[in-house]
């Protein structure tokens, strides 16, 4: 594998464990309301604060909000760096056949089967007959069928068959993919500023009506209203960089991007503050008096996705481009473990509820036991050849297989 391929490839690892620490640090955050809402009427709070614990850690909270502007935008990146050099292998149809597959299949099978699992624990504690046939008759009588972390795999599903599309519509689209690609190569500044532009210009007229932790549903189908276009956006840059391939572009080792990993980690946390601070006082309730503060929060919003999108990107290519085994591990069971890792974090922050020990450290127990079972879980699933092909896919498969 070339360095570029072991930089992403530690990145996926890295970005896979942050997954999984901001869901065990969840039920200990600062900000969580003093009590559990109902399970059964609106506005179902439960889906983002499954379980709510009296030990709480403020470094929870800023954690969480750090991960929360930028992760699931990185995460849609790389879902998009890979998908236009595949569609030139293997061609339209056994790409959407290999696409709905990988992710239809997890899909459904996550939805019906592992989010209920999950939520059992959350009914329990907001129950007072905490059996699963109440509880079944709970959770068909939603007016929705909750669909937890899942949820991504839906969409990314939606944009592949979108960049399908382009690919069979649109032949001319190869060359101007190619033509940004090289762009953004040599000149990652000005191929930032467009996408904080156009990120902008797709977030802020939506955060004017939609908080970004507000979703809409349909059915088993979710998306937060206001981030949906820039999860898009995100996932058709990861499309743009890759379709030159990963050693081409702005993911060489020892391109611009990488030799200036400072600068762009500067412009994370410049990009914090920006957004912190109207956030703050938005909350105090001084956004009346102040005007401009809902404008500068959405430009912190989509500022910070993008600095922190490529400081990470700049940062393991510059400092993991060699294999690193825990990282490569992770990365390497890293669909499966984010399919069935919710399942072990609502248990596990159940199963602490009653026991009397600092946040810090239940969040850590979570974190832990939630990386052990449901790493297990994945492997033991991977063991099998439908398996394999379902979590890792043929190119993990088989570079595993060599390994």
């Amino acid at each position: 594998m070339s360095r570029a391929g072991l930089a992403l490839d530690n990145l996926r690892g890295f970005v896979v464990l942050m997954v999984l620490a901001f869901h065990s640090f969840m039920a200990y955050m600062a900000s969580l309301p003093l009590s559990p809402s109902p399970f059964d009427a609106p506005p179902y709070d439960w889906q983002a604060h499954p379980i709510i614990d009296k030990r709480r850690w403020l470094g929870f909270d800023l954690f969480g909000a750090f991960q929360f502007l930028h992760l699931m935008q990185l995460m849609f990146l790389l879902s998009g760096l890979f998908v236009w050099p595949s569609l030139v292998r293997k061609g339209t149809t056994p790409f959407l056949h290999d696409r709905v597959l990988r992710l239809g299949v997890p899909f459904v099978v996550g939805v019906f089967l592992l989010m209920p699992l999950a939520y059992f624990p959350v009914y329990c504690v907001r129950s007072v007959d905490p059996t699963w046939s109440v509880f079944w008759s709970q959770w068909i009588a939603l007016p929705f069928w909750p669909s937890g972390p899942i949820w991504f795999l839906w969409f990314v599903l939606v944009l592949n068959i979108v960049a399908a599309g382009l690919y069979s519509l649109a032949p001319r689209t190869k060359e101007l993919l190619g033509r940004l690609s090289v762009y953004a190569g040599n000149q990652p500044e000005r191929f930032f500023i467009g996408l904080v532009t156009v990120s902008a210009l797709a977030y802020l007229p939506l955060a004017a009506f939609f908080e970004p932790w507000q979703w809409v549903h349909f059915g088993p189908f979710a998306i937060q209203a206001s981030l949906a276009p820039q999860y898009a956006i995100y996932f058709f840059t990861g499309l743009v960089i890759g379709s030159g391939g990963i050693d081409r572009g702005l993911l060489v080792v020892d391109t611009v991007l990488a030799r200036r990993w400072p600068f762009w980690l500067v412009g994370v946390f410049a990009a914090f503050l920006l957004w912190i601070f109207p956030a703050a006082l938005i909350v105090r309730g001084q956004d009346t008096a102040l005007a401009g503060l809902e404008i500068a929060r959405g430009l912190g919003v989509v500022l910070f996705a993008g600095s922190a999108c490529f400081a990470s990107i700049a940062f393991f290519l510059r400092f993991a481009s060699m294999r690193r085994p825990i990282l490569g591990k992770i990365s390497e069971n890293g669909y499966g473990i984010y399919l069935f890792h919710y399942v072990f974090v609502i248990w596990t922050q159940y199963a602490l509820l009653q026991i009397a020990m600092p946040a810090i450290v239940k969040g850590a127990i979570v974190l832990g036991t939630t990386l052990a079972l449901s790493w297990a879980v994945s492997v033991a699933v991977s063991s099998t050849p439908a398996g394999v092909w379902l979590m890792r896919g043929e190119r993990r498969a088989s570079m595993a297989k060599a390994r």
